[in-house]
């Protein structure tokens, strides 16, 4: 356990009422098994560090914050065939392997941008603590509801656990199976009313499977008898639950989170004197940075330099979430500001967090429209500066919802309120996040 980040600010925090509690649940987490393997951890950097080379590209994608309802082996295993049917689109489209990590098992905490919101009651309205995640407290609108509660964490904890089962049997299993991968791909082109214009790509898809069929390459499982990797992530945001996962590995020495193989630091919890730059800079997991317009060059290059102080290629995934009207003119001193630094980081746009906006029936929404605008932005300054585009992350679900507009089923404020189900942030349905994977795979070819 690493305690070092309690003497300094630490943003985000829930309000425990009672902190006694929360220390004992920090002591019976601390005495679990680990959720992950440090050697897991050490695949993942390596794999990215083939990203920060131009050898690899990351697609990062998941719910924005899981909850304990959801917790079903349908919708786990519907998630994880949309993240596999996007990577055989990106594996064929960029011609190199493809890095899969899932927004899964962990996200169960949210930072918001106030502590209370106002809710109506018969009497007008009242005021109740923000919904903080599943990890801290309830959605529903009621005052038990919202009490912070941190027997919850040891909730998440369990949750996390079951998800990675799931996941790691779904992708060891006929789900990992390339032609499957690709049969969603194929029926997506059927289907959609953009499809036509990625039929060639299907067809070379289609074309290379028949070719490894020919050579005897065994499809299932991108030919690996292991199965694909499929690694894990979330915020590391409940500074108590994420110290109470840290344990030195045996072999190495080295401290790890082993509650998921990567964890990210978010925008509004970057300072660089801060509790949780403090927490993650001392793990030796490969780390995120997410950055968002308030973010200065300087900003940037001192973070990845108090992150990665030993410069080791893939420890540092630097995650723009500009907006689409900004990419284009804030993203491009950052990189070069970072680059001057000589730390091998990874580059990947967050199209999702800078094109939020509320739809005309008053709920939150992002417009595919400006999510790929941003994309394009993300690859056109990486172009102009001959630095390398490293992947995605994007909040989607395998679900059918109507959470953002656009896309090629042509989403409209109107319907967004048939299958509006996300917890917090809105996330592509299944639909847009493959018409996604299609349209990235042609940037990455250009």
């Amino acid at each position: 356990m690493i305690d070092s980040w309690r003497s300094r600010p630490a943003q985000q925090q829930p309000d425990w009422p009672d902190p006694m509690g929360v220390r004992a649940v920090g002591v019976e987490l601390a005495g679990l098994p680990p959720l992950v393997a440090p050697s897991e951890c050490d695949r993942l950097r390596q794999q990215l560090a083939a990203v920060a080379r131009g050898e690899a590209f990351l697609l990062q994608g998941g719910d924005c914050a899981e909850t304990f309802a959801t917790l079903n082996a349908a919708q786990i295993r519907d998630k994880v065939r949309v993240l596999l049917a996007m990577a055989v689109v990106l594996t064929y489209g960029a011609s190199v392997p493809v890095v899969k990590v899932g927004r899964i098992a962990g996200q169960y905490a949210k930072p918001r941008t106030s502590n209370s919101e106002l809710v109506s009651t018969g009497d007008g309205f009242g005021e109740l603590p923000s919904y903080r995640g599943d990890a801290v407290n309830d959605l529903a609108r009621t005052v038990a509801g919202r009490r912070p509660d941190p027997q919850r964490m040891l909730r998440a904890y369990y949750a996390a656990a079951l998800t990675l089962n799931l996941v790691r049997s779904f992708s060891r299993g006929g789900l990992a199976d390339l032609r499957q991968a690709h049969a969603w791909n194929a029926d997506f082109v059927q289907r959609s009313p953009a499809g036509r214009r990625y039929e060639s790509l299907v067809t070379e898809i289609d074309r290379a499977l028949a070719f490894m069929r020919a050579c005897g390459v065994d499809l299932d499982a991108e030919g690996s008898t292991h199965g694909v990797d499929l690694f894990a992530s979330h915020e590391a945001l409940l500074l108590e639950y994420e110290s109470a996962l840290t344990r030195v590995d045996e072999v190495s020495g080295r401290p790890y989170d082993l509650s998921a193989h990567m964890l990210w630091v978010g925008d509004r919890t970057r300072q660089l004197e801060g509790a949780h730059v403090d927490l993650v800079s001392q793990v030796a997991n490969p780390v995120g940075l997410k950055l968002g317009p308030s973010a200065s060059p300087e900003d940037a290059a001192a973070l990845v330099e108090r992150l990665d102080p030993d410069g080791v290629p893939g420890r540092v995934t630097v995650i723009a979430r500009l907006g689409a009207g900004a990419v284009l003119d804030r993203l491009p001193p950052i990189v070069e500001k970072v680059n001057a630094t000589g730390h091998e980081v990874v580059w990947v746009c967050d199209p999702m967090h800078g094109n939020t906006m509320e739809s005309s029936t008053g709920l939150k929404t992002r417009h595919f429209d400006d999510v790929v605008a941003e994309v394009t932005g993300f690859f056109a300054v990486h172009r102009g500066l001959g630095t390398i585009p490293g992947g995605v992350h994007v909040e989607l679900t395998g679900e059918d919802v109507t959470e953002c507009l656009g896309g090629a089923d042509r989403i409209l404020d109107a319907d967004l309120s048939g299958r509006y189900e996300t917890a917090c942030d809105p996330r592509l349905n299944a639909s847009q996040s493959l018409e996604l994977a299609f349209l990235v795979a042609e940037m990455l070819r250009s």
